[in-house]
């Protein structure tokens, strides 16, 4: 038994050595000795200074640790006016605690027993407008990159018990805090565990951004659809909590996720709830329409100039045999070649400084789409039905899912190109038969549609007032299904009527 002490105090001299030994090679380590004026009691700071708040050490720490009576590595709660003061004698917090942005206490050299004090240093990023999911109408508030901050936007707007965060602490290397957020009285029990295992089962050394999490607890993460919405907008993610769904924040990424979602959400702005029910069923549509064009404009003039010349109008064909007499490629290597241009500008735009890539998308686009028909290479038909339907792509609200678009109008023109219209057809059935498969945190994916959902369609492709929409999505299984009373809805008008 004395040698097992005797191998136990060794190891916690080794710990303590050990961890000395790493960080003193940082040049932010920082020890100081200091001496109590009034008991002599010897003081010793052991923190990292890029991560600490030394104002903080010199106004609040310092004078009464200093200036008050000291005895005991016990007082030191009582005369330090912070909240976050721990007192341990584990060995192996110590380095965990320092990397925090802690101060650690010691006194009399006594290395037995210490003090943990927060004093992290928090930058956080002012509060701005919306970037991505700028709207015209509504709140100008974007989430920043701190996790409590974040937490504060959607706590303000749901001043309410029911409101539970529970954290995690996420990559082996990182340490990230993952934070998820739902309404304990609507959210289903069911998700809320589903989330909560999949993020305890990440096994990932460094996690910088909540897109990491989207891949990684997925349901199929050979799939080029998102499967968890994300979104900048506080307001979003309180109307989306109030629905029964759960929200999860990444400390460090001004990006919070949104499950279980469904297809149709990726073509909804928040901002159609901002304005009057027919107008915002209005753009919705247009949306779906715009993206079916995006799709379908360029396999459809592949499909048919190679197979399928009867569907041509007579009308039509003079200005096709003319834009084309001089082009000597087939149109699918037309159409690729525009196609490719476009994602070159796109990505040549985005990469650069803001005021050069607006430049060379507009000037770009221009000179090359003159220059390639002045060739010919292409025809000027095409060009402007590619142009259209690059322009059609940018209604999809969501940034993810107009990368998704972006990407499958080029299997569809290589199926054009094989059998035609049949050949769009049997893509499309590929990509129905994935999406059917496909599932959000377990939920389908393509409800309302599939499985049906009367109830679901009044927030989907459009938006019907707010009074008939008196229950949550059916396919949520929330645990308090009714909003609001609908009988009395009815005695009011609607605000957006």
């Amino acid at each position: 038994m004395k040698k097992w002490f005797e191998r136990m105090k060794n190891k916690k001299n080794s710990d303590q050595m050990n961890w000395e030994k790493t960080l003193e090679r940082s040049k932010d380590f920082t020890k100081i000795d200091y001496k109590n004026k009034l008991t002599n009691t010897n003081l010793c700071l052991t923190f990292l200074s890029t991560l600490v708040d030394e104002q903080v050490i010199q106004q609040s720490l310092l004078p009464n640790l200093l200036d008050k009576e000291l005895n005991s590595i016990n007082d030191a709660k009582e005369i330090l006016p912070l909240t976050d003061v721990e007192i341990s004698n584990d060995i192996t917090k110590i380095e965990q605690k320092l990397l925090n942005g802690y101060v650690m206490l010691t006194i009399n050299n006594d290395e037995k027993k210490f003090v943990f004090i927060a004093v992290q240093k928090k930058l956080v990023r002012s509060l701005s407008p919306p970037e991505i999911e700028f709207s015209v109408i509504g709140p100008k508030e974007a989430f920043v990159e701190s996790l409590g901050q974040n937490i504060n936007l959607i706590r303000k707007r749901l001043p309410i018990k029911e409101l539970v965060v529970e954290e995690f602490i996420v990559g082996s290397l990182s340490n990230t805090r993952v934070a998820i957020l739902y309404i304990e009285s609507i959210t289903n029990d069911a998700n809320v565990n589903t989330v909560r295992q999949r993020i305890k089962e990440i096994e990932f050394d460094s996690i910088t951004d909540s897109s990491y999490i989207v891949q990684l607890i997925c349901d199929n993460s050979n799939s080029p659809f998102p499967q968890l919405l994300d979104t900048e907008r506080p307001d979003r993610i309180a109307g989306i909590l109030s629905e029964g769904k759960i929200a999860i924040i990444v400390d460090g990424s001004p990006h919070v996720l949104i499950g279980p979602t469904t297809l149709v959400e990726f073509f909804n702005s928040f901002e159609d709830y901002f304005l009057n029910w027919i107008l915002a069923s209005f753009f919705r549509i247009v949306r779906v329409f715009a993206v079916l064009f995006s799709f379908l404009a360029t396999p459809l003039y592949v499909a048919v100039l190679t197979y399928h010349y009867e569907l041509i109008p007579s009308d039509l064909v003079g200005t096709l045999i003319t834009s084309r007499r001089v082009v000597p490629f087939p149109p699918i290597l037309e159409a690729i070649f525009l196609e490719l241009t476009i994602e070159l500008l796109r990505e040549a735009g985005a990469r650069l400084p803001t005021k050069v890539g607006q430049t060379i998308g507009i000037v770009g686009g221009i000179v090359i789409g003159t220059a390639s028909v002045e060739a010919g290479l292409t025809s000027n038909v095409l060009l402007i039905i590619v142009a259209l339907a690059a322009l059609a792509s940018f209604t999809t609200p969501v940034y993810k899912m107009g990368n998704t678009i972006r990407l499958l109008r080029f299997p569809i023109l290589l199926f054009a190109e094989l059998w035609g219209l049949l050949g769009i057809v049997f893509a499309f059935c590929i990509m129905l038969t994935h999406l059917l498969r496909l599932t959000s945190l377990g939920r389908p994916f393509l409800e309302p549609i599939f499985p049906p959902r009367l109830h679901d369609l009044k927030d989907s492709l459009i938006r019907l007032p707010f009074n008939k929409q008196s229950l949550r999505p059916i396919f949520l299984r929330t645990n308090k299904s009714k909003r609001f009373n609908k009988e009395k809805a009815k005695l009011k008008k609607d605000i957006d009527e």
